[in-house]
């Protein structure tokens, strides 16, 4: 069993020294009319290779490009879309954290690339990054989507026909479906779609399913081009233990849960068992407390003969931007004590 240490998602954009402060200054100094946008997509470019390369430096093999450039997980998509306006702010679920919630004017159209260009801005950056493990190793950049279901659910509605929840949420589908195939096109082989929603409405599973159907076929379609390409779920913010058979059932290639909010989910994999690989958020990715290496690597031994697929994800339980960013540096480096702790 092949155990790889993975980055879930987000990156703290800023830090407590003036270089670390240059995204942060820069919008402010936007918003003032004192730089350009131009400006402001150099700022994001230095920060995404500052936090691709503090990912590398922890010995993540398996990392995203921090979403520096996301103001929050649901309107950085949602707002490239046709049909869709920006509204004020609500906190997203129970964290510190708040997104700016879509209204939709009409039905929400993918009229060109999301995170394409982001996606491919990350390969380079890490391309030119010496991680010290060439031959041994091999790092590599995945693409995180927020899922159409979580998309549908947070997003307020004034054209009729979108109100239905199935009614949006298919259109989302539709829309990160042909993203999907753009970044699969694109070189990218492992996407990680973040469906937190659906854990805490269980009533609409429904809904979450058929939604998914499109991302699914967009996957195999790409893999019928000829390209490699593994499509992950992942839930957090909620116990996903009593929804866990159903989630382990889905056609996807990797499951993702946080193991953060109730210990019994580590009973209820290990009795289960997992058909496909797991992502392990043993390490809480909202708390600075450091876990134990030794405890953690002990719950991992347990669950890897449970997984099929041969190998699993070891990660954080969620995106790591809730926290200072030493602390998050501190939660990855962690990660390889833990891994060195399982193999030892």
């Amino acid at each position: 069993m092949k155990l790889i240490i993975a980055n879930t998602g987000s990156y703290p954009r800023a830090g407590d020294s003036p270089e670390l402060q240059t995204l942060r200054k820069t919008i402010a100094a936007v918003d003032r009319g004192e730089m350009t946008s131009a400006d402001l997509a150099d700022a994001e470019n230095e920060m995404t290779r500052r936090a691709i390369e503090e990912q590398a430096r922890a010995g993540v093999e398996l990392l995203t490009d921090g979403q520096i450039r996301w103001h929050d997980p649901i309107s950085h998509l949602a707002g490239k879309l046709a049909g869709v306006k920006i509204n004020g702010l609500l906190r997203f679920f129970d964290t510190n954290t708040y997104f700016r919630q879509p209204v939709l004017m009409g039905k929400p159209e993918r009229k060109g690339p999301l995170v394409v260009e982001e996606y491919r801005f990350a390969c380079n950056a890490l391309g030119q990054i010496p991680t010290g493990r060439e031959g041994t190793v091999r790092v590599a950049v995945k693409q995180v989507l927020t899922g159409p279901y979580t998309l549908a659910k947070l997003s307020l509605v004034e054209d009729p026909a979108m109100q239905p929840l199935e009614a949006r949420a298919e259109a989302y589908a539709a829309a990160l479906a042909d993203e999907v195939k753009a970044l699969g096109e694109s070189g990218a082989e492992f996407i990680q779609v973040d469906e937190p929603a659906i854990i805490q409405v269980p009533n609409d599973w429904g809904v979450f399913t058929q939604a998914l159907e499109p991302l699914i076929r967009a996957r195999d379609a790409v893999r019928k081009a000829g390209r490699k390409l593994q499509l992950a779920l992942y839930a957090y913010f909620h116990n996903p233990a009593p929804f866990y058979e159903k989630l382990a059932q889905l056609p996807v290639d990797a499951l993702g849960l946080d193991f953060t909010y109730d210990a019994t989910l580590v009973d209820v994999v290990a009795a289960a068992g997992s058909p496909r690989p797991l992502g392990l958020g043993l390490v809480d990715g909202r708390n600075t407390k450091l876990e134990s290496p030794t405890e953690v690597a002990r719950v991992v031994e347990r669950l890897l003969p449970k997984i099929k697929g041969e190998r699993a994800y070891l990660g954080p339980s969620s995106g790591l931007e809730y926290l200072p960013r030493d602390g998050a540096a501190a939660k990855l480096e962690l990660l390889g004590k833990i891994r060195a702790a399982v193999n030892g």
